[in-house]
């Protein structure tokens, strides 16, 4: 049932605007001894920006998040919390593609800098029905957010018309969602990082905010055993990674887990981060520093900032080959997390996951420039997969044919070439980070635990993207 709902929810939480209804008195929930003023709104009860952490300011900057004392203030959650930092990237500048893909792109190329933001983030929304008692025991859903692990908010996702429809569908249901730690601000990877303990804290900020969820929905009317955690994108990739965490230790904080585009990912040693650390460490002048993890701690936010945005992005020609991701930090992360699937390191709990059938086509506008079979061979081998050797790689290209006809968008015949190579790129790209690791994770985890999959279809006939990742 739970998993049904949440296939039906899905495709609604990005685009729905905010409902109006008339309004109530302002709900309470009493937290320790702090009593916390939310809003109400029609059918459901909103509790914003309700701090799960200490700040991660000053020289709790690059630290494991900090458990906060008990509430015993009483105060509003009547807005969302500040943005955790984002990095900028953009697309490059396109034209001359249908007027409904440049709609659809023009959509989600905005940069999310322009949000409120600030180190002081650590914060979660809870939005529950509004007849929800503590005696209620609801199920609830843990939304984790996608932004390639540069970007994202909580402030973007209307969680609202989830509650709305699980109370429609006569299952009503709880949702939270918290924001973490994105860019260098939490992906931060390097020999220096490893040594301090330090690792993979944008995950770390998610677990918390699982520990939270464990000792305070009941206030809210749901139950802590009932917690399936949901993502899309990075945020899929995060629920993947949450599976294998403490070698599949879920420490009881979800019994299922649903993954929209992301499994758990071949991310590599934290110690293959080193070049982007080394190159942040210099942009911010702390290159003659005896400790140059200390020194960025001190660093002023908005040059740390700066620094950060110099980096590769998403969109850069790079593209997935994120300067800024999850990594086996030893701790956390005690293996490559496809290695931790292989040897049976998963969370024993249900899980979906699935994908969109064109995955790789909005990431591959940045190799436009890649016309020819020298270079895609070029491309795949520096970024990709520089210690394999040549033979490796024409053999890779072997498996993805020139022929226009069967790249992706898939299924289009000879129709959305935009270059030569981009439908070859983007069939790829599309394997390489989404299908190839969801597929791993069906093969190595079927017959040994309750699992779905499925592939999306939707917008196939949108030019040039087709059922594109979104």
């Amino acid at each position: 049932m739970h998993t049904t709902l949440l296939l039906l929810l899905a495709g609604s939480l990005v685009s729905a605007s905010a409902s109006s209804y008339g309004k109530r008195s302002s709900p309470t929930v009493t937290l320790d001894s702090a009593t916390v003023t939310g809003i109400s709104s029609g059918s459901v009860n909103q509790f914003l920006g309700i701090p799960f952490a200490q700040p991660p300011t000053g020289n709790l900057r690059f630290q494991l998040p900090q458990s906060l004392p008990p509430y015993n203030t009483s105060f509003s959650a009547t807005a969302y919390g500040p943005a955790c930092p984002q990095q900028s990237g953009l697309l490059p500048s396109l034209s001359g593609l249908p007027a409904e893909t440049l709609e659809y792109l023009a959509a989600i190329n905005v940069s999310l800098a322009s949000l409120p933001s600030g180190e002081d983030c650590l914060t979660l929304d809870v939005i529950a029905p509004a007849d929800a008692t503590p005696d209620c025991k609801l199920p609830v859903v843990v939304w984790i957010y996608g932004g390639a692990f540069q970007e994202g908010a909580t402030s973007i996702y209307n969680g609202t018309v989830i509650v709305d429809k699980a109370i429609s569908l006569g299952v009503p249901a709880i949702y939270v969602s918290m924001n973490y730690r994105v860019n260098a601000f939490g992906f931060l990877a390097s020999q220096e990082v490893k040594d301090a303990g330090v690792g993979n804290l944008g995950l770390r900020d998610q677990r918390l905010a699982l520990y939270w969820v464990q000792k305070y929905i009941c206030a809210f009317g749901g139950d802590p055993t009932k917690v399936t955690i949901w993502g899309e994108s990075a945020g899929a990739v995060s629920v993947g990674l949450q599976l294998v965490a403490n070698n599949g230790n879920s420490d009881g904080l979800f019994r299922a887990g649903f993954m929209q585009s992301g499994s758990p990912l071949p991310s590599g040693d934290i110690l293959e981060g080193q070049k982007y650390y080394d190159a942040l460490v210099y942009e911010t002048g702390c290159s003659s520093a005896c400790d140059t993890l200390q020194c960025l701690r001190e660093v002023p936010y908005q040059a740390l900032l700066d620094a950060v945005d110099q980096s590769p992005s998403l969109f850069s020609y790079q593209s997935l080959i994120l300067a800024w991701q999850p990594r086996a930090d030893g701790v956390f992360l005690t293996d490559d997390p496809q290695k931790l699937v292989q040897q049976g390191f998963v969370a024993d709990v249900p899980f979906v996951t699935g994908d969109c059938d064109d995955e790789g086509t909005l990431f591959s506008f940045s190799t436009l420039n890649v016309t020819t079979d020298a270079q895609f061979e070029e491309y795949i081998q520096t970024y990709w997969f520089p210690t394999a050797p040549s033979a490796t790689i024409k053999e890779v290209m072997q498996y993805y044919s020139a022929n226009i006809s069967q790249g992706s968008p898939f299924d289009t015949g000879t129709l959305n070439a935009l270059t030569p190579q981009f439908k070859r790129f983007a069939a790829f790209q599309g394997d390489a980070m989404f299908e190839a690791p969801r597929r791993l994770l069906l093969h190595n985890r079927s017959g040994k635990q309750a699992l779905w999959t499925y592939t999306s279809k939707r917008f196939k006939t949108l030019p040039y993207l087709g059922a594109v990742s979104s």
